[in-house]
């Protein structure tokens, strides 16, 4: 049974990272992101085939995200170790290359397994989109099964209705009218 994340306080978490330079590890803490929108993915394992196409994505539109003050963080099971080896190896050759987020290393499984979106059998995570608020309260949640990527312009889009403060139809894109409650 899934859990409920939308509309209560994130699950906290603290986990190393692999930096987008491929040179450096850091931590990542829900407490960083204070005062910020953050976007945090989970994603299966390092070196596959749909990843890192959801990855770069991302990473190629943190400008947009960050005109929205908001932050990304990729989170997988795999070793800060495999994120970096993954970050420094070409996109042509299936890598990532140099990325503008962390990659977080959920390799105790705690964090996935908080989130609802841990596979124990594979001791992987589904696909799990997080969109938290600045005050730490989980506002969107899209959870599904590994063979489909995600849309960076979806995740966009609801953001921006999040910030948009109103209420919004289905469809919704910034400038258009949002409903009268």
């Amino acid at each position: 049974m899934a859990q409920r994340f939308v509309g209560l306080p994130a699950p906290d978490f603290e986990m190393e990272t692999a930096l987008g330079d491929g040179e450096n590890f850091g931590t990542a803490k829900l407490s960083d992101y204070k005062g910020k929108w953050l976007i945090m993915f989970f994603y299966p394992l390092d070196f596959t085939f749909v990843c890192p196409t959801e990855i770069t994505a991302m990473s190629d539109a943190y400008d947009q995200f960050k005109e929205l003050d908001a932050e990304l963080l990729a989170v997988s099971t795999d070793s800060k170790y495999s994120h970096r080896a993954w970050i420094n190896t070409p996109r042509d050759e299936n890598g990532l290359g140099k990325l503008n987020l962390p990659i977080a290393s959920d390799n105790t499984h705690k964090v996935s397994q908080e989130y609802g979106v841990y596979i124990e059998e594979q001791g992987v995570a589904l696909r799990g989109l997080f969109i938290i608020d600045p005050e730490g309260v989980v506002m969107y949640s899209a959870i599904h099964n590994l063979d489909v990527g995600r849309s960076v312009d979806e995740t966009l889009r609801v953001l921006q209705a999040f910030q948009s403060g109103g209420l919004c139809p289905a469809n919704w894109r910034p400038g258009q009218a949002l409903l009268k409650g």
